[in-house]
């Protein structure tokens, strides 16, 4: 019973979290404006390439601090959620993960990354314990409100806490995963209704083309 409580509820989750990133979408357009990745069907941002991403400073599994260029050190799925998610982050993180799997078998090394925006709950412990039910290969990163805001703003996502009052709080958040590369940075995003193996084809279909 606790787990179809958790399902229906996650519904709501869901769908608040892929509207409360509509500021997102409104600035984002299907197709690419490089030509080399022209039949490869995702999203990019109106302003460009150039528009997402940049520096970032946050905190590791282990407690250290970490910039970009210690997290993307090969091509990598990046999500934002948070360890407490009912159900949206633990599926669109397997999601992920299948995905990622699903790329090594083709050839191809890509990292599963997760950033919580939540610094209240999600320390170095619970990252590392979140990362390792769902991938030993994903990168779990948390870091103080400076730090987690600053991230969320250079990767345009939503979120917005919901009652901070109680002590078991949900938080409303966008749902993308982005396809980051090492040196490049944010190449695309991708939505959250596609299966493992749709992502794992877009995700191919990118990196045959670099």
């Amino acid at each position: 019973m606790r787990i179809l409580g958790y399902v229906a509820a996650g519904a709501g989750l869901a769908l608040i979290g892929v509207i409360g990133g509509g500021f997102l979408v409104n600035q984002m357009s299907q197709g690419t404006q490089d030509d080399r990745f022209a039949e490869c069907i995702s999203g990019v941002a109106a302003g460009g390439p150039d528009s997402i991403g940049g520096p970032l400073e946050l905190v590791s599994e282990t407690g250290e601090t970490v910039t970009d260029k210690d997290i993307f050190t090969r091509p990598s799925l990046l999500y934002f959620g948070y360890t407490y998610c009912p159900d949206v982050c633990p599926l669109d993180t397997v999601r992920n993960a299948e995905a990622v799997d699903i790329l090594k078998e083709r050839g191809f090394d890509v990292q599963p990354v997760f950033i919580s925006v939540d610094w209240g709950r999600d320390d170095a412990q619970s990252m590392n314990d979140f990362t390792y039910n769902i991938h030993p290969d994903m990168l779990g990163l948390t870091g103080s409100e400076e730090q987690i805001r600053a991230a969320s703003k250079a990767y345009r996502t939503y979120f917005k806490v919901r009652d901070p009052e109680d002590e078991y709080y949900l938080i409303d958040h966008s749902t993308f995963t982005y396809l980051v590369l090492p040196e490049t940075g944010y190449l695309t995003f991708f939505r959250r209704e596609l299966s493992g193996d749709q992502l794992a084809d877009q995700v191919q279909c990118y990196l045959e083309k670099l």
